[in-house]
């Protein structure tokens, strides 16, 4: 009599399965070597310049010092009472210092691009963005009109692509250095 042991294990022999799962592995190793390429690429060797950069540097350096000395002069036209949006008066007088902050953002936008860079990026770039913030201007327009109704409305900006113009605008005036050019955010309540 012949007894077999409970805990012995047969292993079968190759599997008509085995070769597919061979087939997955390879696929899947393929996969992630892809992957692992495209960061070494993306991380090491691909351009890290910004698509916006103007390669003007004095016109930025200009264009900075432009929109600081405009932004210290819009600042020193805030007024940080809490408006009383039962006071039609208090929310109509908010609108004509909206109107003159932004005459200040006009008069900076003006002084800035009154000179064009010299690089042939830049002058593809500059009117783009100047045609960006003009719009950026009349949304504010637009809400300084509403505020002198005695509407406390809130403040709403055109979008491209669902991106509001406002980004747009920032992002090229980050990616060259103008920290002071960006759209100012004094339209909050």
């Amino acid at each position: 009599m012949t007894t077999t042991s409970p805990t012995s294990t047969s292993y079968p022999g190759p599997t008509p399965e085995q070769p597919r799962s061979n087939f997955w592995r390879a696929v899947l190793t393929l996969i992630m070597l892809a992957f692992a390429a495209f960061w070494v690429y993306a991380l090491f060797f691909a351009s890290k310049e910004s698509i916006n950069r103007i390669d003007d540097d004095a016109w930025a350096e200009r264009a900075q010092g432009i929109c600081e000395v405009a932004d210290v002069n819009r600042e020193a036209l805030a007024d940080y009472r809490v408006v009383d949006e039962d006071d039609p008066a208090m929310v109509a007088e908010r609108g004509e210092l909206m109107d003159r902050a932004t005459d200040i953002v006009e008069q900076m936008l003006d002084d800035v691009v009154a000179v064009q860079p010299t690089d042939p990026k830049g002058q593809e770039l500059v009117p783009l963005w100047e045609a960006d913030y003009r719009t950026y201007i009349e949304d504010r327009r637009a809400f300084a009109d509403v505020l002198r109704t005695g509407n406390n409305a809130v403040f709403t900006e055109a979008a491209v692509d669902g991106i509001p113009i406002s980004e747009k605008v920032q992002r090229i005036a980050a990616d060259n250095h103008m920290p002071d050019c960006v759209p100012p955010l004094d339209t909050s309540n």
